[in-house]
């Protein structure tokens, strides 16, 4: 339980790691990036991030906190040891899953409905120094989810590349993609002509894995990690001649996004509209998508818009089910989509493009409805409870978070914004 001087104190004081005990107590206002430099202070890391590290610990545990990591280690909501959380019934609470375990998992992906985060207990590991960073591009959606597949088959003997990469995701490149500051960081302008040509044969779609391999530092030698890049580049069937790779810091791997922040914000690009669409599809229906969103909605219906479109599958096995959090459980592995476009200011075009790429969002979630593709939304929104019942939750799971709301929030103090709980509940 934290006292009340442990709540009024600095950022330092909100951050303490026990080095002989693996863990990091962060304070749930405290960004990931922060985290992560005071676990690397003792030669230790977290083992699960978002690709965004200027984040809160309480916001992305509310959610799921996902990245390329998560198909090993799952997602920042399965790396948790212990919360304290005041609840909306006005209780300050120290929970685990082996105390207050229903509460714990309540929280975790939670949305907030439950109670505030004000500490994260996190397990460490022993922190790597440097990534080898490795993108390969592909020309078509079967050849690179089945490599990521691969990839992600961590079972023993499951094949010669399982495991091979501790970060694993992919990317759709389109025109504007292409165009974009991901082909200037990465390759050379003589590359970017290259690539160029290759989308044109490629009716103007290419695809990217996109992994990295951790070594040297306190978690071990680096004497493997060439052996290993060779393994990929000879067994994965990436284009050939388009593979390419860097050798970066771990820190400046994960905080990478970072750097693309900065250009954004200097250009007056980073505080405008994202509409953004993640979507978690079950992985027997992913070319179903890719056909009818990549090659079709957003092809031709090409906005102009800038961001990223990533897919990159996960291990279900790697997710608590007891937590809140909401993803498909048919099957054993399914995907995440991210359409992570971003808008200009409104007051430039009057809101014209915001309309469009909102409008291009309901079209996907369309097609997915008529297809039969069952997708569920990450970070969602929905404008009512109807909404968040039948579309998101499901009966049985619905009934569940319903429960737990009347439980640790019996007068919906914390469920303003999201549309979720009206007073009185349900």
């Amino acid at each position: 339980m934290p006292s009340l001087g442990r709540l009024a104190g600095g950022s330092a004081a909100r951050l303490s790691v026990s080095a002989d005990g693996r863990y990091i107590d962060a304070g749930g206002e405290q960004l990931w990036v922060d985290v992560l430099h005071a676990a690397l202070a003792h030669g230790l890391t977290p083992r699960s991030w978002t690709d965004y590290l200027h984040l809160t610990v309480g916001g992305t545990l509310s959610n799921a906190g996902i990245s390329g990591q998560a198909y090993r280690h799952g997602p920042q909501i399965s790396n948790v040891l212990e919360l304290d959380v005041i609840t909306g019934a006005g209780e300050m609470v120290t929970c685990s899953k082996e105390k207050e375990a229903d509460l714990f998992h309540a929280v975790l992906g939670g949305l907030g409905q439950f109670g505030v985060i004000t500490r994260a207990r996190i397990p460490l590991v022993p922190a790597p120094a440097r990534a080898r960073w490795v993108r390969l591009l592909y020309t078509n959606a079967a050849a690179l989810t089945e490599d990521q597949e691969r990839l992600i088959d961590v079972e023993i003997g499951a094949g010669a590349v399982s495991g091979l990469m501790d970060y694993v995701e992919g990317s759709v490149l389109a025109d504007q993609g292409l165009a974009g500051s991901w082909r200037s960081s990465f390759f050379s302008e003589e590359d970017a002509a290259r690539v160029a040509a290759l989308a044109k044969e490629a009716n103007g779609v290419l695809y990217c894995l996109e992994g990295a391999l951790y070594y040297g530092g306190a978690a071990g030698s680096d004497s493997d990690v060439d052996e290993r890049v060779e393994v990929l580049l000879r067994e994965l069937q990436h284009a050939r001649g388009f593979a390419f790779v860097q050798d970066v810091s771990y820190v400046g791997f994960l905080d990478r996004v970072s750097d693309g922040e900065l250009k954004l914000r200097a250009t007056g690009l980073w505080n405008v509209p994202h509409p953004w669409l993640n979507l978690f599809l079950p992985r027997s229906r992913i070319l179903d998508f890719a056909a009818g969103v990549f090659h079709g909605i957003l092809r031709h219906g090409n906005t102009g818009a800038m961001g990223p479109v990533l897919v990159y599958p996960m291990n279900r096995n790697r997710w608590d089910g007891e937590a809140s959090a909401v993803f498909p459980e048919e099957e054993e592995v399914f995907y995440t989509v991210g359409i992570l476009r971003s808008s200009t200011p409104a007051s430039s075009d009057g809101g014209q493009l915001l309309r469009r790429l909102e409008e291009q969002n309901e079209e996907i979630m369309r097609f997915c409805e008529e297809a039969g593709i069952g997708c569920v939304q990450y970070l969602p929104y929905y404008a009512g409870q109807d909404g968040w019942e039948k579309k998101h939750f499901g009966p049985s799971r619905w009934a569940r978070f319903v429960e737990r709301k009347r439980k640790y929030d019996p007068k919906a103090i914390l469920s303003r914004g999201q549309r979720i709980f009206n007073a009185p509940l349900p």
